[in-house]
Order: structure tokens, then sequence, then C-alpha cells
């Protein structure tokens, strides 16, 4: 199946909450969407009374991720659902706007899944797996936090960049973003989340996330599967990605390490040398969409296609669009080269036709002459004789009655 949604609430929906941005995704006719977990600003408070004997899932009106617990002089940290709040506990939640609690979060992911739309979630985009900065342990906690979230929604992954090399050693940095991020599945699989880490390729040669790499870390980490961001790879390679070929060759070595599903980012780019300049429109990079919807064909490709594009739900709808006119071409033109028959015999020739006899042409018929009009015969008038007059006839008058 194959799938295009957003990255984030579609830039056309009126409402800004997660709410209206999955009802608007379903409204648009894509079947995907990528929750962008932005900021992890967090507010601390003492537990009330409560909130005691119960867990953090249970919290109304707040998204609790962390449960501070004091413990021999130190304080333990719990970010799952089954530790339950005891007095003197700190609690230490999201300043976020994705939910107003856990409670929010499970009826929104029932409605995506009633509306057949595939929720992930993007962990905040700077992250320190390296620990080049020493903010690995914040990077690990994050995506701890973006997992609970993730598990309430029931979306399938959480997807992370991984951080700088810095002035470590390639095979170094490496390694060190293998041993956290095996860390980070320990914590996953103690709180009992379910959504897979997924780890993103990078535009950037000074970044973790080379193609390699990441097909390396899936092997390594069991939970861990690649993010194949096409622009990314596209721009790190130098252009690489031009052909259906080239894309198929993407999906071939990452078929090794998927579950049967690839998921992706899709975009424009501009590049330089290696590196990832910026995300354009589709329309405007070189990195087209014809040749993977072609690729896409030619497999029955399980993929969910999030468009990173500046215009988001735009380039979302014209990856879709694309896909339909080149599976209207491949319809229209077979596959396979139709078989070459023998030629026809030529049709025999028809004895030709007598030549149809002319008609004699018709001769003008002749003017009737007209004949003499016969003289009407007329009655003589008797002639008048001079001097006699013709008697007047006598009237017969009715003899007058006699009076009595």
């Amino acid at each position: 199946m194959i799938r295009f949604g957003p990255s984030g609430i579609p830039l056309s929906c009126k409402g800004r909450t997660l709410r209206d941005g999955i009802e608007d995704v379903h409204n648009l006719g894509l079947t995907a969407m990528e929750v962008q977990l932005v900021r992890v600003n967090l507010n601390e408070r003492f537990a009330s009374d409560e909130d005691l004997g119960h867990t953090i899932k249970e919290v109304p009106g707040e998204l609790v991720v962390r449960l501070g617990r004091p413990q021999n002089g130190e304080t333990k940290f719990f970010s799952d659902f089954q530790t339950v709040i005891e007095r003197g506990d700190v609690l230490h939640s999201l300043a976020s706007g994705i939910a107003a609690d856990y409670i929010e979060l499970e009826e929104l992911g029932t409605i995506a899944r009633e509306l057949d739309i595939e929720l992930t979630l993007h962990a905040p985009y700077y992250m320190d797996f390296a620990d080049v900065d020493g903010l690995a342990a914040k990077s690990m906690d994050s995506a701890v936090w973006g997992g609970l979230l993730a598990d309430a929604l029931q979306a399938r992954l959480v997807v992370m960049h991984l951080g700088r090399y810095g002035d470590l050693d390639r095979t170094l940095a490496l390694d060190r973003v293998k041993d956290n991020l095996a860390a980070v599945r320990e914590r996953y699989k103690a709180a009992r989340l379910s959504p897979a880490l997924g780890v993103e390729a990078s535009g950037l040669q000074e970044v973790v996330g080379g193609l390699e790499e990441l097909l390396w870390l899936a092997k390594q980490v069991k939970g861990v599967v690649p993010v194949l961001n096409f622009a990314h790879v596209h721009a790190r390679e130098g252009g690489i990605l031009r052909r259906p070929e080239d894309f198929a060759a993407v999906f071939d070595k990452a078929e090794k390490v998927s579950d049967g599903h690839y998921h992706s980012h899709f975009s424009g780019v501009e590049h330089e040398g290696g590196n990832e300049i910026r995300y354009t429109p589709i329309k405007k990079g070189d990195l087209r969409f014809e040749p993977l919807a072609e690729c896409l064909l030619d497999k029955p490709y399980d993929v969910t296609l999030i468009s990173s594009s500046p215009l988001l739900e735009h380039d979302a709808m014209y990856m879709r669009v694309i896909l339909d006119r080149v599976v209207a071409k491949r319809i229209g033109k077979p596959e396979l080269p139709e078989p070459i028959l023998a030629p026809a015999p030529p049709p025999k020739k028809a004895a030709p036709k007598p030549a149809a006899k002319k008609a004699p042409a018709k001769k003008p018929p002749k003017k009737p002459t007209k004949k003499p009009a016969k003289k009407r015969a007329t009655k003589k008038k008797p002639r008048k004789v001079a001097g006699k007059r013709k008697p007047k006839a006598k009237s017969k008058k009715k003899p007058a009655r006699r009076r009595r």
C-alpha cells in the first residue's frame, strides 16, 4: 500500500490543533500524517493528592512525561505508564500544544485509525546521540518522551535525527550513536512502548545519517529502522536519484533491515557539493517524483511518503496525482511487447466489374406546337331595324275582387 501525507498540520487547515489536522488530512484525501514534537520544554510541580495512586497516563489536563522520586539522596526518574505516583514525587509535563493529556491523545489515535490515517511522530530536530555537545542524555530523554506520546496515539514510528560527528572519528561517533540507541530501546522495552525507532537520513556530510550508516545501525540494534528521506539521500550523494533503478537500489538495500514497510520523506531539494542547502517544492528541485512513481509500480511496495516540502499537503497531493498519471500511462501501454505474427496474405484482387453501359442521353422533350384556338360560336344579335320598336309584353293583371 502507498500512503501520502504531510509533515505536520496542513497549511490550509483553519484550526491549528492536532484534531483539526487529522480531520483536514482526511478531507484532502490523504492517508498519513507525521505529528511534530517540536518543543520539549518541561513544567514541574509536586504531585497533588488527586494524583496519588494514579499513573502519569491518568493525570488529566497534562502530558506528564517524567516522574522524579527522591531515593537515597538522589532523584530517580521514571518515564512509563506503570509506575504509580506517590507523595513527594515531582511531575514533569510537556509545555506543548499537541494535546491536553493522554486521554485526548488516545481519542485522536482512535479517530485517525477510523479515518484510515497512519500516524507517526517526529522527535525534536536537534539531537546529539554521539554526545558531541554533551546532550546525549537529553536527546535520549526526548526520544523516550516521544515514544510515550506515540504509544498513546497508536503511532507506529518515532522519527529522529542522530546528530553531528563533531571532532570525533566517524567510526567512534557511529559506535556512540549505536550504544545510545540501544539504551533508548531498552527504556522502550521496560516502559512497554510499542513504536519503533526510525533513524532519518541526513543531507549534510557533518551529520550522522548516510544510507549505509542507517542500514548498519538497523542491523546492530533491534527495533531501529531506517527512514528513507530521499531528498537527503539525493543531496548527500551528489544527486544520484534520477532513474527508477536508482530508487529501486535504495529500496533493495533497505529491504534487508525493514519489517516489510518503508517509511520515507520526499521533497524538492537544492544541494551543492554533497550538502543540502534547503528544501524546495517538488516542481522546483532537481529531484523528480516521476521516477520514484515508476519504481513503486514495479513491485508491491508498502511505503508511506511524507511530504517535507514547504508546500506540505499540496505536494503530498501532487505526488498522488503524479502516481495516478503514471498508473494510467502504464495501463494504456502494454508492459510486454506484442507477439510477432506471420504477415497476413495480401487480399485477392476481385475481378473487375464490367463497366456499366451509359444510358442514352435523354432528348429534351419537344415543345408541343400550339394548335390554332377554335373560334367560339357567338350568337348573332338581331339587327335593329330603324323606326320599328319591339312591342312590350302585356302584363297579365289579376281581375279585381268585387266588393260585396
